[in-house]
């Protein structure tokens, strides 16, 4: 009950999180992973945003999203089916991390914006991918 309470106050994030849900619960394998760097992608360009127009409080959410979001995708490598490409990946998120966090004490957008570019090459390739 609290949880929707808190929501309450603030219809956007009511329904952002309705339809993250709602699409978390119908995605699967490859179209979760699409849905994941989408999510991460937008919550990196809205943490550009708020450290380019003053809203701290926006910066830590969507930073903390974006962690949780690249956490998530590492915990789903699976290291002995995708051999190389798990390990490839597993250093990339770590990187991308260290630079979210790092640029989150910073007041400079820049580095959100290029971990956005680099993820969302890879959101593309997930999406032409699941398309074929």
């Amino acid at each position: 009950m609290a949880y929707a309470t808190a929501l309450a106050g603030n219809p956007y994030a009511t329904y952002r999180q309705i339809d993250v849900v709602g699409r978390t619960a119908e995605a699967q394998g490859p179209g979760l992973v699409q849905l994941l760097y989408e999510e991460l992608v937008a919550a990196l360009r809205a943490a550009a945003w708020a450290v380019e127009n003053g809203r701290l409080t926006v910066k830590s959410e969507r930073v903390t999203r974006a962690t949780a979001i690249l956490f998530a995708l590492e915990a789903g490598l699976d290291f002995e089916k995708g051999g190389d490409v798990s390990i490839t990946l597993s250093r990339f998120y770590g990187g991308i991390r260290k630079a979210i966090v790092d640029a989150s004490i910073g007041t400079d957008p820049a580095p959100f914006r290029v971990a956005a570019e680099s993820l969302s090459e890879i959101a593309e390739a997930w999406r032409i991918a699941r398309a074929a």
